[in-house]
């Protein structure tokens, strides 16, 4: 795992790992998620249908911002900011340009966002924005960020001194249209894609700079088809509560799914988004219904995952109706599904969990997976 400290009693397919993560950067969770997108309005009435999010707030020309305009969505814990700009010739646009819509911020709750970036450059990170705070009736909001893969950001917040709906700047987002929740509950993990030997580069810029450890590594071995193959390691925090998987491409016979994301999103960048639910059977069951597109799990699959998974307390004829994928470890069992990309690029996209125990990843449904994706790749012609 080169050398990269591991989590304390952490159990995974039978290996034991027992050094902890050095917390020297405690993180409550993530905060919110910022999309630069070309559309703003449009994109919350698209996720607000689709997936159930809720109107929170918004920051716009009516509350000063004349640069960009922001609309904030909730549900559980998960916050959503999806922002648009104003001006044609700003970093936003040019992003948008680049990337097409896409994660720009990872935000990341802290106690004390001065300390978070002190502790992170003084280690090697590149600033993005010293510690700045800002206000409103509400109270005060201290700010902070560093530079990640791509042009991703980590901004952090420390937000214990405000009582307000998000930030200074936004009021609250009045809508009357607001469709009933899909059950979403908080951001499980966020998976980010880097070039060919850049996995390594990253999990020690968080195991270094940001004091995570290293939770599990797959290699091309663990996740592999006939024609593609991509390897990984899971970054994680001291408790637990957030964990970046960081993917590379591996050599294969064709281009892998890593590849193709790189290609049309220009660089690295955040391939996707894992939403927890205590309800995947609902949850998928509603977002079908809104039109929301999963990628196709062979009905085969099914045929031996009993076998494999043991008794689960789920109906296996409505997960294989509904798409669901389950697989489990030594603490227990998950059922997944991945959605297509969520924009014409083929780039990001999210993954809907159920954790009933489990703490890994679906190994044992990498293979399904992948070659599901392949199928996609094969119809967009680039494969």
């Amino acid at each position: 795992m080169d050398n990269l400290t591991t989590v304390k009693n952490y159990s995974y397919s039978g290996e034991k790992v027992f050094e902890k993560a050095q917390d020297f950067l405690p993180i409550n969770g993530t905060d919110y998620v910022e999309l630069y997108v070309g559309n703003a309005k449009q994109a919350a009435h698209y996720y607000k249908t689709a997936f159930g999010f809720q109107s929170l707030a918004y920051c716009g020309l009516e509350t000063g911002s004349r640069d960009r305009t922001s609309y904030v969505l909730q549900q559980g814990k998960i916050r959503l900011v999806l922002t648009t700009p104003m001006d044609p010739e700003s970093d936003i646009s040019n992003h948008i340009r680049l990337h097409g819509d896409g994660v720009k911020v990872i935000a990341l709750w802290v106690d004390d966002a001065t300390k978070s970036f002190d502790e992170t450059v003084k280690r090697g990170a590149k600033p993005f924005m010293e510690p700045k705070t800002i206000e409103d009736e509400n109270g005060k909001v201290v700010m902070s960020g560093i530079h990640t893969y791509g042009e991703t950001l980590h901004i952090f917040v420390e937000r214990s001194a405000y009582s307000g709906l998000f930030l200074p700047g936004f009021v609250k987002l009045e809508s009357e249209y607001n469709p009933v929740a899909t059950g979403l509950e908080y951001v499980d993990h966020m998976v980010g894609n880097v070039e060919l030997g850049g996995m390594n580069k990253w999990a020690k810029f968080y195991e270094e700079i940001m004091g995570f450890a290293n939770l599990v590594t797959f290699d091309d071995k663990d996740i592999s088809t006939e024609y593609t193959a991509l390897m990984s390691k899971v970054m994680t925090n001291g408790n637990g509560r957030i964990k970046f998987p960081i993917n590379e491409p591996a050599h294969g016979k064709k281009k892998s799914q890593i590849e193709e994301y790189l290609d049309f999103y220009q660089g690295p960048g955040c391939q996707h988004i894992a939403v927890a639910t205590n309800n995947i059977v609902f949850t998928i069951s509603e977002m079908r219904k809104r039109g929301v597109e999963f990628l196709y799990v062979p009905g085969s699959y099914y045929d031996t995952v009993g076998e494999r998974v043991g008794i689960i307390e789920e109906d296996m004829e409505v997960l294989k109706k509904l798409g669901i994928m389950v697989d489990r470890d030594e603490e227990g069992y998950l059922l997944q599904i991945f959605t297509k990309p969520v924009e014409d690029r083929p780039t990001l996209f999210f993954e809907i969990i159920q954790r009933k125990g489990a703490k890994s990843f679906g190994k044992g449904n990498f293979k399904a997976l992948f070659e599901s994706i392949e199928a996609e790749q094969e119809r967009r012609g680039t494969l």
